[in-house]
């Protein structure tokens, strides 16, 4: 039953964000522009709660604190490298410096990306239900403004709707890929998990913090900002009540 669950959650994270980003895309181009930055808050804010809230405490259950601060900073430290290296970088804008010269590099960095997904679902799924789901929505969460992000880049190159779907649909059916094979080797490894938890928090908390407030920043006005401020609690918050009772 375990599996199946992973199997799900790792589906509706993949093709779930695709299907809504496209339906998204289906709104004038000002409509897009607008409530793209709105997406981008709330998925910071379940982000954020995802790896405060839920990740590193499960973590912490197991691990001393000065192991997981060295599995987070190694993490982070992973995932800075892995960016320069591979420019896996979510774009949020159409005009994106890092992927807008690179089509083909873009939906290999997100292939990899959506693997890793996949596994981060699968071990959190095999600590607890409420851990996977917790996983699974701020996946969700993050994927969408990403997607759309993705498709706007492949639209801007020439690409028509129809491919750009097809291309990102297939580049998420790896985070399946991830989540069966990380429920075979977790479980085959247990005492690895809390390093895993607390590796998998470093990840959500570099796209966070290095990627998503980052391109907030700006010239906005007042009501703006705290409509922002209030959708990034509100992405907390569902985090939180995810969490509630675990």
């Amino acid at each position: 039953m375990t599996l199946v669950f992973i199997l799900a959650a790792a589906l509706a994270g993949g093709l779930v964000s695709v299907l809504l980003a496209a339906g998204v895309l289906a709104l004038q181009p000002a409509a897009v522009e607008r409530w793209l930055p709105r997406l981008v808050s709330f998925s910071t804010g379940s982000l954020l709660g995802a790896a405060l809230l839920g990740m590193i405490p499960h973590a912490a259950a197991n691990l001393s604190v000065r192991a997981i601060a060295t599995t987070v900073l190694t993490g982070l430290v992973a995932f800075f490298v892995m960016e320069r290296l591979l420019l896996w970088r979510h774009c949020h804008k159409q005009d994106c410096h890092v992927h807008a010269n690179s089509g083909p590099l873009l939906l290999v960095g997100d292939a990899f990306h959506n693997f890793v997904d996949g596994v981060v679902v699968a071990g959190a799924f095999l600590d607890s239900t409420s851990l996977g789901l917790m996983a699974a929505v701020s996946i969700i969460a993050h994927e969408v403004p990403q997607e759309l992000g993705e498709f706007m880049v492949y639209l801007h190159e020439g690409y028509t709707r129809k491919r750009a779907l097809l291309l990102n649909t297939v580049t998420s059916l790896t985070s399946v890929m991830g989540a069966v094979l990380g429920y075979f080797f977790l479980s085959a490894m247990r005492h690895t998990g809390p390093y895993l938890m607390a590796f998998a928090a470093a990840g959500l908390l570099y796209v966070a913090l290095a990627d998503l407030i980052p391109a907030q920043r700006g010239t906005t006005t007042l009501r703006l900002a705290l409509c922002d401020f209030g959708l990034l609690v509100l992405g907390i918050a569902v985090i939180g009540v995810v969490t509630l009772g675990h």
